[in-house]
């Protein structure tokens, strides 16, 4: 029986903007489909990470292997949902176009969609409901509705691997439902699911595996495994507070003599 290789592997590492390296030597494999939350304080390089992951930046030493290939050689099998306030909502699309463009890399030079180009976008508008939103323009839509839209695009594209980054925050709790329950659809598909998220509490319950940095890589392994004292420790310092239920609440915005400490 042939080897599979890992869906995603990451391999010694550094990213950086110009000569300031925001993340160093980081190694890591992701097994088919697995699905990962990606945690630490804010700043710590999550969105770089994901940036690197789709060839948006460049990686200074190491390699990222797609399926055991250089980045760069599976061209529509990863998909990536940035931040919200990374896209420009005025563009004048509707959100029909919105999620026909992750068929793009399918549809070659011509750009002419299919009845199977269309039929997945209908499918994807329909999954995260709002099909009866097609033909609106993506600039006046909620919040939500633009995540929701986003989310569509990456299904049409009908990725192996899907990065999505802080899907949850800013949105209001249907679409982060609709996010959760569009995450156990790809599980069952085994499609790769990677997420950066503040919710300590989500990653720990709804997640295989918890990638946690803050510049470097912290601790890569199950919920269990990662979230020692230790560990969270050395991502949040003083800002991490653990209640008694074991929720886990970070706290940046005040100045280090309010911030609180793990107990015990």
């Amino acid at each position: 029986m042939s080897h599979t290789p890992h869906r995603l592997e990451v391999q010694n590492i550094s990213i950086g903007y110009g000569n300031k390296v925001v993340l160093h030597d980081l190694s890591f494999q992701i097994p088919h489909g697995a699905r990962v939350a990606v945690v630490g304080p804010n700043g710590a390089g999550k969105s770089t990470l994901f940036k690197a992951l789709v060839g948006l930046l460049p990686v200074q030493g190491g390699q990222i292997l797609i399926h055991g290939a250089s980045l760069g050689a599976h061209k529509d099998c990863v998909a990536y949902v940035p931040q919200r306030e990374e896209v420009d909502w005025r563009f004048p699309v509707t959100v029909n176009d919105v999620v026909m463009m992750g068929r793009f890399m399918q549809m070659g030079w011509l750009k002419r969609a299919s009845a199977h180009d269309k039929d997945a976008v209908q499918k994807s508008l329909q999954q995260m409901g709002i099909a009866d939103l097609a033909t609106q323009s993506i600039g006046q839509l909620s919040g939500g509705q633009q995540q929701r839209a986003f989310l569509a695009r990456a299904i049409a594209q009908e990725p192996h691997i899907l990065l999505m980054d802080e899907p949850f925050t800013g949105v209001d709790i249907t679409t982060q439902e609709a996010t959760l329950r569009l995450l156990d659809h790809l599980q069952e598909k085994q499609v790769t699911a990677v997420v950066s998220t503040h919710d300590l509490n989500l990653a720990g319950t709804r997640f295989d595996l918890v990638l946690l940095l803050n510049h470097r890589l912290i601790a890569f392994g199950t919920p269990q495994e990662v979230f020692t004292k230790e560990n969270l420790a050395q991502a949040f310092g003083n800002s991490l507070l653990v209640m008694e239920n074991g929720m886990m609440l970070v706290d940046e915005c005040c100045p280090p003599e309010e911030k609180f400490t793990i107990d015990d």
